[in-house]
């Protein structure tokens, strides 16, 4: 199965140029917790999650929207592309400790989103009725390794590090 047949189509996204409000914003709006920041040619240059935002505001004390997204955003996200097996987007998520991958084109512009929640909703209406299957464990690896606290500490703008 590829990434296309469970990733969220035409995200919203966040241009570089605007603040960690408009990030709010739009996590409220879209009921998401991470927002992929775009180039003004659309591709992407980073991620912010809601953890992001809620560090940026308690350590800056500044509201959000004085607070620039390219301030509090992970550069360089981990991404994957549409074509893409959803075991190996599934197994980046494991490794990096990451519940969302930003979906891209080959010139790296942004087409969707997957989460582990469109992962986990996969293998749960597979698994109806079925005995537990090797993508239940590997599904249940991938929860248990991005649940897993990380040590070290946070960056320059006090985000942890994704």
């Amino acid at each position: 199965m590829n990434v296309q047949s469970l990733m969220t189509r035409s995200p919203s996204a966040c241009r570089i140029t605007e603040s960690a409000n408009e990030a709010a914003r739009i996590m409220w709006e879209r009921d998401c917790g991470a927002v992929p920041i775009v180039d003004s040619e659309d591709r992407v240059v980073g991620i912010v999650t809601d953890r992001d935002i809620c560090m940026a505001a308690y350590f800056q004390g500044t509201p959000l929207s004085h607070i620039p997204v390219i301030d509090i955003m992970s550069a360089e996200p981990c991404t994957c592309e549409a074509d893409d097996d959803v075991a190996a987007a599934e197994r980046m998520m494991r490794q990096r400790q990451i519940r969302r991958l930003p979906v891209i084109d080959p010139d790296g512009r942004l087409v969707g989103m997957l989460s582990l929640g469109d992962v986990a909703q996969k293998v749960s209406h597979a698994a109806d009725g079925k005995q537990s299957s090797t993508d239940d464990r590997e599904l249940l690896a991938t929860v248990a390794a991005v649940s897993t606290p990380r040590s070290g500490g946070t960056s320059a703008s006090g985000a942890m590090a994704h």
